[in-house]
């Protein structure tokens, strides 16, 4: 069984980190922010505000 969230992408952006990772199982991709006195993680959206997936994206 291999891992279900991978980092695709990280870069280093004013003292912080943002990453993309990827759902394996569902292909949702989520942005993460870290070290800028904020945290969190949320889904990347499409200019529609639909979901972007590995699939669609």
């Amino acid at each position: 069984m291999g891992k279900r969230f991978i980092v695709e992408e990280e870069q280093h952006i004013s003292g912080g980190i943002l990453k993309i990772i990827v759902d394996t199982e569902t292909g949702v991709r989520y942005l993460t922010g870290s070290g800028m006195g904020v945290s969190g993680m949320t889904p990347l959206l499409d200019k529609k505000g639909n979901v972007v997936t590995k699939k669609s994206g």
